[in-house]
């Protein structure tokens, strides 16, 4: 697999995996979790735990994964 494709994740108990953003299915979110998400971003930056908890139902690795989909060729972005 393509090494620019793969990313590293730290797991709760210390370890490391690779996760392939190839693998990743995308994840839908209604128009008002997608705008507190870039209005959350602009506050605190990638603190996805943080802006996870103002979104009732996400997770934080589904935050950062939708926010790293959206912004794939252009980056992080802010708005």
């Amino acid at each position: 697999m393509d090494a620019r494709r793969k990313k590293q994740r730290k797991l709760s108990n210390g370890s490391e995996a690779e996760v392939s953003s190839a693998e990743w299915e995308f994840i839908n979110m209604t128009k008002q979790e997608e705008d507190l998400i870039f209005r959350m971003y602009r506050l605190v930056g990638d603190r996805w735990d943080l802006i996870a908890g103002r979104i009732p139902g996400r997770k934080a690795e589904e935050i950062e994964r939708f926010w790293i989909m959206r912004h794939r060729e252009d980056g992080f972005a802010t708005y």
